[in-house]
């Protein structure tokens, strides 16, 4: 029976910080076999991929095993949507197509189950700095794409890769605070609530802080945000009545 919703982000899969990158995509194929005789939905909120960017007739090595399992999970009917995060920005049509999934770019309210979801990567809403706002825009900038395009794949894919690798090591990553009361998405979330009274959203769901957070936010509310899979290996599910947030 197909009656539940799994949530996960921050795989990162391809990144150079990661010393085993066969094993941790192996661990991320195990956990979608391990979802598949239940699983209805799947969304993936965002920094799936380390780094993918597609060329029309040329797209990254890798993640083979990855892209099988998730089309299987396609075939098999289950509903996966993939958001767009800051480090997977630049999928296109290809891989949609491909393996079948919905591609997201930003905020989606649903309904799930008869509950209100508020989904996000979490990169585009709360209190961002204003230099990863600038940097956030013009990699989402059209003509920035195009540019970028006229590159060779030698080219972008290495540097892509070692600003990644970097960032991490010039500590671009650090955790966010795990105290809901510092936290800047429990913050977006209580001042969502206050200024679309009415709305009853009952799930915000994020991804990007590298943490695993559920709090609670006025007036009936739960902020879930799903940690990584870098180190915590962690996931939200929905059974249609209780959204729990675990590790595998």
């Amino acid at each position: 029976m197909r009656d539940l919703t799994y949530f996960i982000s921050d795989l990162h899969l391809g990144a150079r910080y990661i010393s085993d990158p066969k094993a941790h995509e192996r661990r991320v194929v195990e956990f979608l076999h391990s979802i598949a005789p239940r699983a209805r939905r799947l969304f993936l909120l965002g920094d799936v991929l380390d780094y993918w960017w597609e060329y029309k007739t040329v797209v990254p090595r890798g993640h083979t095993r990855f892209f099988g399992a998730l089309a299987a999970l396609a075939d098999a009917g289950v509903e996966i949507t993939w958001f767009k995060g800051n480090h997977d920005i630049w999928i296109f049509d290809y891989l949609p197509a491909e393996i079948g999934f919905t591609l997201h770019d930003g905020a989606m309210i649903t309904e799930i189950d008869g509950k209100k979801f508020f989904l996000e990567h979490g990169d585009g809403v709360g209190d961002l700095p204003r230099s990863f706002r600038m940097l956030r825009s013009l990699f989402r900038c059209t003509t920035a794409q195009r540019l970028y395009s006229l590159l060779p794949p030698r080219l972008t894919v290495g540097f892509a890769r070692s600003w990644s690798s970097h960032s991490r090591k010039a500590g671009g990553y650090a955790p966010a605070p795990e105290n809901p009361d510092e936290n800047s998405l429990v913050r977006f979330a209580r001042e969502y609530n206050r200024e679309h009274l009415g709305e009853n959203i009952d799930y915000f769901v994020f991804g990007h802080q590298h943490i695993m957070l559920d709090a609670p936010v006025p007036p009936s509310s739960r902020v879930i945000v799903l940690g990584d899979w870098i180190s915590r290996f962690s996931y939200a599910v929905f059974d249609g009545k209780e959204m729990k947030l675990t590790k595998f």
